[in-house]
């Protein structure tokens, strides 16, 4: 039972990584309640799933550019300076949510632009937080970090929407706002306390020509590229948080009077991170898994499939709430797998000097690919409905992970004893 229960060593091997991880965790509440506040403003605003839709992807350019220089600043600046400037570019992002609140603009372009400069910062404060693990713990217990990592996120992914649907149907979406901006503040104190962490290779000021190197790398580095491909092939195709509030107001609606879906939002919201607390919860097994490969393949293929069993079963049994947040929570659990496994081949297979631009491109592609999934997923929703959007969705994630690795079988005989880009 010890062998297959939660690998907490990370936790007591350093402080310093421990005060990272529980900031992650507390910040990560009031974010959650933010994500959802903004979704819930924009349906109600204009009742479209495709401008909720339009929420990811008025983030994404924002988070492309900043993954790819924010990765170069990572690799050529002390980490630990760059994440607490980027941390408080976040705080500030959330002040600004709760003055559109207050003032009471009701501006959905507004809206998207203060989510846009979110993204830049986030971009540049997570890889930078990613590029540290490597320096603060030894790579034997890197699987196990981000499995506490995957936690941590899952945790505010779980109870975040829950209290934030709460707190909107109780006193609106200020409070949620609010509360994002208190709790931010975890995350600034647990960067402040780190002490200094340098790259081991001192560079010059990054300009356009790091950004390339990074990008000329990863076309030597088929494992990592093909780690970024199939995860894409799942976040673009099959992420289906921008339909949940049209699912909360028209399939899962509630007759409790004032509410109108805002706790069946929450629940739908919160149900992916449930399962992945409740797969990490019996995730000692995963350091003893050497075939990342295999492992990402197969949690990638689950993770379609229960996406479309959840459209599926919306279609067949609307209302029954619970079928819909089984199914995803399963899809949760199956995330969160691939994404310990994929953290992995980066921190270990990518060299330490291209480490940081690495992860801005893996900022770019977890975080970029369910923003344009949002848009994708939106776009077809409004041609048939929400409820086959998450079939379609589903279907074409299995269709393209499988073929990425039929024509790139290397991906499938990855061994993490032996880890190569």
């Amino acid at each position: 039972m010890a062998r297959l229960l939660t690998d907490i060593r990370p936790l007591r091997a350093s402080a310093a990584y421990r005060r990272l991880w529980i900031g992650q965790a507390i910040s990560g509440f009031g974010q959650q309640m933010s994500v959802v506040a903004v979704a819930w403003e924009v349906w109600q605003l204009t009742s479209s799933s495709f401008s909720v839709g339009l929420v990811g992807l008025s983030g994404l350019l924002p988070l492309v550019m900043g993954g790819l220089y924010g990765g170069a600043l990572v690799d050529a600046f002390d980490r630990r300076t760059v994440a607490i400037v980027s941390a408080l570019g976040l705080w500030l992002s959330a002040l600004a949510l709760v003055a559109h609140s207050a003032l009471g603009w009701e501006s959905v372009g507004v809206l998207y632009a203060i989510v846009a400069v979110q993204s830049l910062f986030y971009a540049v404060n997570n890889p930078a937080r990613a590029a540290m693990l490597p320096q603060l713990l030894p790579t034997r217990l890197l699987p196990a970090a981000n499995a506490l990592g995957m936690a941590a996120t899952n945790l505010s992914f779980t109870v975040g929407p829950l209290l934030g649907g709460v707190l909107i149907a109780w006193r609106g979406v200020e409070a949620a706002y609010v509360a994002d901006a208190v709790l931010y503040l975890a995350a600034i104190y647990s960067v402040v306390r780190l002490p200094a962490l340098p790259p081991a290779t001192k560079m010059p000021v990054p300009g356009i020509r790091s950004v390339v190197e990074g990008l000329r790398f990863l076309r030597t580095a088929p494992n990592i590229a093909m780690s970024f491909i199939v995860d894409l092939c799942a976040m673009v195709f099959a992420q289906p948080r921008s339909l949940y509030p049209a699912l909360a107001a028209t399939v899962y609606v509630t007759s409790t009077p004032g509410d109108e879906g805002a706790s069946a939002l929450g629940l739908l919201q919160a149900s992916p991170a449930i399962g992945s607390l409740i797969a990490f919860a019996v995730s000692g097994w995963i350091s003893r898994v050497h075939r990342h490969g295999i492992a990402v393949t197969v949690a990638i293929v689950a993770y379609g499939a229960s996406v479309a069993a959840a459209g599926f079963a919306a279609i067949g049994l609307p209302g029954v709430l619970w079928l819909a947040l089984s199914l995803l929570a399963l899809s949760g659990a199956a995330d969160m797998i691939s994404a310990a496994y994929r953290s992995t081949i980066l921190q270990s297979a990518a060299p330490e000097q291209m480490r940081g631009r690495m992860q801005g491109l893996f900022i770019v592609v977890v975080a970029g690919g369910p923003r344009l999934g949002d848009f994708v997923i939106g776009s077809v929703a409004s041609v048939v409905d929400e409820e086959w959007a998450m079939v379609v969705g589903g279907a074409l994630c299995i269709a393209g992970v499988l073929l990425a690795v039929t024509l790139n079988r290397r991906f499938l005989a990855y061994d993490g004893r032996h880890p190569t880009p």
